[in-house]
Parts: structure tokens; C-alpha cells; sequence
């Protein structure tokens, strides 16, 4: 993490990498939220629906924006070892998608806080977001070590 910070090319590839991230957030949680909404379709499947629509909209724009000189390997092994990272992530993800909600949303059902949205909607999210900051440092740091590696 200091590298990222201190080295200047490091913290450059790591805001890419966040924009990126950012970017396939709004997908996963675009995609969990009309799942979810339209077909009744539980997070936990929604979730991983989203977060593998999310995985390839992240590798294009990891591959093509954040490391352009991160070529010399092929395509075809560059996306199973990214693929890879993110199954990890996935394994990460599902328990907490699986145990935060129940919790939030019992939380937010028995509080007295006067909620703008429904308390589903709230701990959905809330869960989502937490799931998906925990994936992206997990993401980045494997990725940039591993994936990305032929990188200097």
C-alpha cells in the first residue's frame, strides 16, 4: 500500500483502477437492483450475476486503460488469471452478501430512524457496498502483484 501511495505511476494506476472499479460498480449494482426489483431474484444469485457482468466490464478497461503496456501476455491467459482473482472475490463476497443483509435489514426494521427508502432497499445496498469495497483493495493488490505483474 505505501508503494501505491509514495510511487507516483503506482497511485496513477490505482485512481484508473478505481475509476474502473467505480464504473463496474454502477454496473453490478445497477444489474443486483433491476434483478432484484423486477424479478424478486434473491442478492446472493442477483449478486453474483451483476459482479460477473461487472468482472468483464473491469477487465477490458484494466486491460486497455489502467495497464496498456501490461500486453506481453495473451489475451486468453491474461483474462483466466484475472477471472481467477475475481472468483476469489466472489468467495469473499457471497458470505457477506449472505450475512451482512439479514442483519442490516433487522437493524433497520427495529430502529426508530426515520428512513427515506424501505429498509430492504437500504440494507440491499448497504451490503452491496460494503461487499464491493471489501472485493475492490482485495482486487487491486492481487491483480496489480499477480495479473499485472509484467508491468514495471
Amino acid at each position: 500500500m505505501i508503494a501505491v501511495l509514495n510511487n507516483p505511476v503506482e497511485r496513477t494506476r490505482f485512481l484508473k483502477f478505481m475509476a474502473v472499479g467505480t464504473f463496474g460498480a454502477l454496473v453490478d449494482f445497477g444489474i443486483a437492483n433491476f434483478l432484484t426489483h423486477f424479478f424478486d431474484m434473491p442478492l446472493v444469485y442477483a449478486g453474483t450475476i451483476s459482479f460477473t457482468c461487472a468482472v468483464v466490464s473491469n477487465f477490458i478497461w484494466n486491460r486497455y486503460w489502467t495497464y496498456p503496456e501490461s500486453r506481453s501476455r495473451p489475451l486468453a491467459q491474461q483474462l483466466g488469471m484475472f477471472f481467477m482473482v475475481n472468483v476469489a472475490g466472489v468467495a469473499i463476497r457471497i458470505p457477506i452478501l449472505h450475512f451482512v443483509e439479514p442483519v442490516l435489514l433487522n437493524f433497520f426494521e427495529s430502529s426508530r430512524m426515520d428512513l427515506v427508502v424501505s429498509p430492504e432497499l437500504l440494507a440491499r445496498n448497504l451490503t452491496l457496498a460494503i461487499a464491493v469495497g471489501v472485493v475492490m483493495l482485495w482486487n487491486f493488490f492481487v491483480n496489480r502483484y499477480w495479473t499485472y505483474n509484467d508491468v514495471d
